[in-house]
Parts: structure tokens; C-alpha cells; sequence
């Protein structure tokens, strides 16, 4: 099987902020997070950040950062840089960090990599090398239970066979994207990914195209169904009904012709072709309320696209978040939706934090605080054991939903939202 190749931006992060390097000179942007997005969006495969900081209270600025991108973005995120002890390793991962690098020139880092590895496992353990002569020490980081190294040196294409004969899954750290080099890069099986520069509003879906088209395996948004196998109506479009990924709310319904339908999956933002203007439509092209897509189906009939999308801003014309915001008629419904639900039931208990109400439960076990919170919490797991013993399902639905509710409001104490833990969940 083919292996995919990918397109990491790498950069810094200190005092909050993105630190990246251009042509050479250090530039600093303003928010991390505003890039992360920027390229979750726009052609990375991974992340690497670089925890830069040389105080305590920086470092623990990196962290709230990297929780940031862990909630928002998608694409998985490989950190390191302020790592003393295993407890460091532990924070980055649990913050969101997909996998953690160490140094491989510290040599107070050798034991660490092996207690690293036991504990959270190889695959989530890289080490960073920044100079070549640390090539020969390759065989005892894997060992240890590195699963990856990350090359930060200043590789000549010849030593790219070196590389390659070393057998071990790396990532290469480039200063610039040329293509040849690029290419060259890649001709190495071991060689996974490469590493560059984090240039702000700038995309490598032209590049992975280019890349596509000259034989390199990369993440590009491929269609399973041809086209012409498409049953467009009389004008030779097809109509696409557009959902935001996370909600599945519906945001709009355009059109498509054959154009339209293959620079979305070039560029990966959504294009339709206009009706009224006779025209293509690149979505967001002026108000800079752009589509990424994440999914596109077909429905039974092949006459009608699905699209799940990461919408920036609003889809409506109006400012409206959805087109669909004029109601007709509607009957009240309990809502089934298990997520939607919680969702609901929290932004309650949200509420009632922020706007306290009289005789409130909720607001009574807030002003109790943690503790009290906690115990009550402690007490309903205690209810679902007792009530599992019970032969009647319907005890311990009730108790479970007791619990349920009480964790919620330990969820809100702790400025934690569902989104984060059904992400963390997913990550399993």
C-alpha cells in the first residue's frame, strides 16, 4: 500500500504567539490559534508547534494555546520543546498534542524517551534532531521506543540516501517549499512527511496537486464517483445542500456544473456555479465567508450533493448564520439528537452561571462550590451502582441521568464543554 505523504507547517509559539520563520528572519504573528485554523484549512496534514518558552508562566501559555487548537482544529498537532520530565509529556498530550517530540541531543532525554514510551506508548514519542552527526545514534532512539524522528538539520539532497538507509519513519524539516526539493525529499520511502515554514495566508493545495500529478502520494480530496455518472437537470447542474460538519445544521442549497464541482476538490473550498451571474462562484471569494469541505455525498438517486462543511463567518447573504432562518410552521418536538441534548441541557446550566436564579438547584450547587459539587457527584455514581442491581431498567436510567446532569454542572465549573469531550473520546 502506498503511503500518503504529508504537509506540516511548522513554527513556534512564546508569549502566546506564533513564531515562524520566513526567508530566513524571524516573524512573530499575533495568534496561534488564528493560524492553526488558517492551515487546517488549507493544505496541512499535521501540525508542529515548538513550545519556545524559558519561563514557567510562558509555558503554561503554550498549553492553554495548545488546548485552543486541540478544541478547534482538526489536524493533529506534534509538540515539544519544554520537556524536563515526564510529567511534561503527560501535559502536552493531555492539553491535545497528538504525539510529542524530545530532544535527541539532550542527553539527559535518553532515559526520559524510554519512560516516556512505556508509559503513553512508541507512537506517541518523536525525537527532534537538529544536528546530522546524531544520524549514527538512530538505531538506540528506536530502541528507547522513538516511533519517528523529526530532522531539523541542514540535509543536502545527497544525504537523503543516508536517510533512507537508515529504515526509520522521519519527518524532514525544510526552510523552503521548492518543489524539487520537495520531490526529492519524498523520493525516500522512510521519509513521511516534511516540515515547513508556517507562512501566514498561504496554501499547499496547488502544491499537493503539482505534487499528485508528478507520482507523490499526498492528501488530496479525490471523488469515488466520476462526474458524467452524475444526473444533472436540464441546465446540466446538480444541486448541493451544504451542513455545517459539526452541527449538521443546513446552512444553504447551491448549484454545480462540472467546473465548479472539480476546483472544489482542488482547492478544497466549496465553488458553484451562479445561476443569475451565468458564472462560476467561489463561496466567501468577497466576504471572505469561506467553505472548507469535509465530506461530499451522493445521494440514491445521483442527482444531489451532500456537503459537510467548515463554514468561516456567515453563509447567508443577509448575515444570516443559514438561509434558512424564515419560519413557516413548526410543532413542538422533544429533540432526540443525543449530542444536541446535552448540548441543550448545558447551555441551561451555562446560563444559570452566568444569570443566577432564585430557588435554582443548579445555581445552588454553584454557590456550594467544588466541593460540594464533587460530592454530589460522587453520590449519584453510587445511585447507578445500587440501581444496576435493581432487575428494572428504568431505575438506573433515572440515576444515570442524575449523574449525567450533575457532571454537566462539574463540567461548567470547570469550563469544559461537551465538544471537548467528545473529541477526546474520538482521539481513542
Amino acid at each position: 500500500m502506498t503511503k500518503i505523504k504529508g504537509l506540516i507547517p511548522g513554527f513556534g509559539c512564546r508569549e502566546g504567539k506564533a513564531v515562524c520563520r520566513e526567508n530566513g528572519q524571524v516573524v512573530e504573528y499575533s495568534e496561534v490559534i488564528s493560524l492553526c485554523r488558517h492551515w487546517s484549512n488549507n493544505g496541512a496534514d499535521q501540525l508542529l508547534l515548538y513550545d519556545l518558552a524559558e519561563q514557567e508562566a510562558d509555558h503554561e501559555k503554550t498549553i492553554h494555546c495548545l488546548k485552543e487548537i486541540a478544541r478547534e482544529i482538526d489536524a493533529p498537532v506534534i509538540v515539544g520543546g519544554w520537556i524536563k520530565r515526564l510529567e511534561d509529556v503527560k501535559k502536552y498530550l493531555y492539553a491535545g498534542a497528538s504525539a510529542v517530540f524530545l530532544d535527541g541531543g539532550n542527553e539527559e532525554n535518553i532515559d526520559l524517551i524510554k519512560e516516556a514510551s512505556n508509559r503513553f506508548g512508541s507512537e506517541k514519542i518523536n525525537v527532534f534532531l537538529s544536528d546530522a552527526r546524531l544520524l549514527s545514534r538512530t538505531e538506540e532512539f528506536i530502541q528507547l521506543g522513538a516511533s519517528r524522528l523529526i530532522l531539523d538539520c541542514d540535509f543536502s539532497i545527497r544525504e537523503l540516501k543516508r536517510i533512507s538507509d537508515l529504515g526509520t519513519p522521519c519527518l524532514i524539516a525544510c526552510e523552503h517549499k521548492e518543489e524539487e526539493l520537495v520531490m526529492s525529499c519524498f523520493q525516500s520511502p522512510e521519509v513521511e512527511g516534511i516540515i515547513l515554514p508556517a507562512k501566514k495566508d498561504e496554501s499547499w493545495m496547488e502544491l499537493k496537486q503539482t505534487l499528485k500529478a508528478r507520482g507523490i502520494a499526498v492528501n488530496t480530496l479525490e471523488s469515488d464517483i466520476h462526474w458524467n455518472q452524475f444526473k444533472l437537470n436540464k441546465d446540466g447542474l446538480i444541486p448541493v445542500i451544504v451542513q455545517d460538519y459539526k452541527t449538521s445544521e443546513v446552512l444553504m442549497l447551491a448549484y454545480m456544473n462540472e467546473e465548479a464541482f472539480r476546483q472544489t476538490l482542488e482547492t478544497g473550498r466549496m465553488t458553484y456555479f451562479s445561476r443569475s451571474r451565468n458564472k462560476l462562484w467561489l463561496k466567501g471569494e468577497t466576504s471572505g465567508h469561506f467553505q472548507y469541505v469535509k465530506s461530499l455525498r451522493l445521494d440514491c438517486d445521483q442527482d444531489t450533493i451532500l456537503a459537510k462543511v467548515h463554514q468561516i463567518g456567515s453563509a447567508c447573504h443577509t448575515g444570516n448564520r443559514s438561509c434558512f432562518f424564515t419560519k413557516l410552521v413548526e410543532k413542538e418536538y422533544k429533540e432526540s439528537n443525543p449530542l444536541k441534548v446535552f448540548e441543550d441541557v448545558y447551555s441551561v446550566i451555562l446560563d444559570r452561571k452566568a444569570n443566577p436564579k432564585e430557588g435554582s438547584y443548579t445555581n445552588y450547587l454553584f454557590d456550594k462550590g467544588i466541593d460540594k459539587i464533587l460530592k454530589k457527584c460522587g453520590e449519584e455514581a453510587t445511585e447507578i451502582i445500587i440501581a444496576a442491581k435493581n432487575p428494572d431498567p428504568e431505575e438506573i436510567k433515572y440515576e444515570i441521568s442524575d449523574f449525567l446532569y450533575h457532571v454537566m454542572v462539574l463540567m461548567a465549573e470547570k469550563r469544559i464543554s461537551w465538544e471537548e469531550i467528545t473529541r477526546e473520546l474520538a482521539n481513542r
